[in-house]
């Protein structure tokens, strides 16, 4: 699993790239209240929003942390954003993409370095 300063994280397996936000994104936003997942086929570049998160607090843009095409979007969450709480970097899952450039997965940060800069905030 690795991780973007944006608080997203990313699963590869083979050349499909599994998106959410981080537990601390969850934990900061607070009760999330609605998701909007991209739209399969959707093309995307690294940076660009893709998706929304709605919480009783604001609502964010969720970047897309690699460039590819959408292949799936979690449909629970359209009638269950809790789960982003509940699960945030398993069941909370936003979108799968099949990725265009596998070494910008390589550029993210793992887990420690996610930690490090996570005490940086």
């Amino acid at each position: 699993m690795r991780f973007t300063k944006d608080h997203e994280w990313v699963e590869l397996e083979g050349d499909v790239a599994t998106i959410g936000v981080t537990a601390h994104a969850a934990e900061q936003l607070g009760d999330v209240v609605f998701v909007e997942t991209p739209e399969v086929g959707k093309t995307v570049k690294a940076g660009d929003a893709f998706a929304v998160v709605e919480s009783v607090k604001a609502a964010s843009d969720v970047y897309a942390p690699l460039s590819g095409e959408v292949v799936e979007a979690n449909a629970v969450l359209g009638d269950a954003p809790e789960t982003v709480n509940a699960d945030p970097e398993r069941g909370g899952w936003f979108a799968k993409l099949k990725v265009a450039n596998p070494a910008e997965y390589e550029a993210l940060m793992d887990r420690a370095a996610y930690e490090a800069f996570l005490q940086t905030q």
